[in-house]
């Protein structure tokens, strides 16, 4: 049995998520704490019974679902499973941030502040309205790419999550956008939805995003992480401290590489994926991707006592 730990992106966020967990393993509730601490402000309080549309603003939800993820996974560690019993790890955009804290490469406080920061630089990189993503299904990333091109017309319309193979989802300006879902319905996509989502992440637009976290990123300490995290920007591992740095910065504006990261564990010998944190999204994924792949979704106290029963009798 070989085991990637792998931490859920924006979209995930639920009230109420994380709350058993931290009514159950005082460790937990510690994760809450800190980043409460860090952040200044009752953040706990808002995941636990606040308001869904103020927490899935992309300043909250960041740092919220990388809380979240941290919480579940030293509830694991108090059952006697944890990072250094994996191969790799990863996570889908801003989950990539809960994977660093998770492996040791950045302090959980500090991945509070650069997820609050995060958050803040994408939402005003681009003015409300001005800038869509879409989810397009049934086309694969190279045809996706050449619908975003198409669509572009002197804008933005990037591929910007290659999220399986059935699943990519493009972003940029919201007319580009609005195009490149006709054209994509057009070119035998089962289905192009608008994503309801307040800016267009990973795309060009992002740009003073991106600049605003390479500043950030100066200023914290990132050490090589305990074991290899697969990068969302290369689909491969990476280790080093300044290229962890530089391939943060990348992410901001560059494609979530999904798909190409789950082969790449696979193919590194990973036969099991634990999602760690809210939701199921990216076992659903990893499952179109490569079925040979089992799943496991941690998430709750019962999943934890589940996961770690299945890890005991290997």
């Amino acid at each position: 049995m070989t085991i990637a730990f792998v931490f859920p992106g924006q979209g995930a966020q639920t009230i109420g998520m994380g709350a058993a967990l931290a009514a159950a393993y005082p460790a937990s509730k510690a994760v809450f704490d800190e980043v409460d601490d860090a952040l200044g402000e009752n953040l706990s309080g808002l995941i636990r019974d606040g308001d869904l549309a103020e927490l899935t603003l992309t300043r909250n939800a960041q740092p919220a679902l990388m809380a979240t993820s941290i919480a579940a996974l030293r509830a694991l560690e108090v059952e006697g499973v944890g990072v250094a019993d994996c191969a790799m790890v990863a996570g889908h955009s801003l989950g990539e941030y809960s994977a660093l804290a998770a492996s040791g490469a950045i302090s959980l406080r500090d991945t509070a502040i650069l997820l609050r920061t995060r958050g803040l630089a994408m939402q005003n990189a681009v003015p409300v309205g001005e800038g869509a993503m879409a989810a397009v299904l049934g086309l694969d990333f190279a045809a996706v790419q050449a619908v975003a091109n198409e669509a572009a017309d002197g804008e933005i319309c990037e591929a910007a999550n290659d999220n399986d193979p059935a699943q990519v989802v493009v972003s940029g300006h919201k007319a580009a956008v609005e195009r490149a879902v006709d054209i994509a319905k057009a070119k035998g996509a089962k289905r192009a939805i608008l994503l309801p989502v307040s800016a267009p992440f990973h795309c060009a637009l992002m740009e003073p995003a991106a600049r605003e976290m390479q500043h950030a990123l100066i200023e914290t300490e990132v050490k090589a992480p305990i074991v290899p995290l697969i990068a969302n920007v290369t689909a491969g591992p990476v280790t080093d401290p300044d290229q962890i740095r530089t391939q943060l910065v990348a992410q901001v504006t560059g494609v979530v590489r999904w798909r190409e990261s789950v082969l790449t564990m696979a193919a590194g010998g990973v036969d099991q994926i634990w999602e760690i944190g809210a939701g199921k999204a990216l076992c659903g994924m990893v499952r179109r991707i490569d079925r040979a792949v089992a799943t496991r979704n941690i998430g709750t106290p019962e999943d934890v006592a589940g996961a770690a029963e299945h890890f005991k009798n290997g």
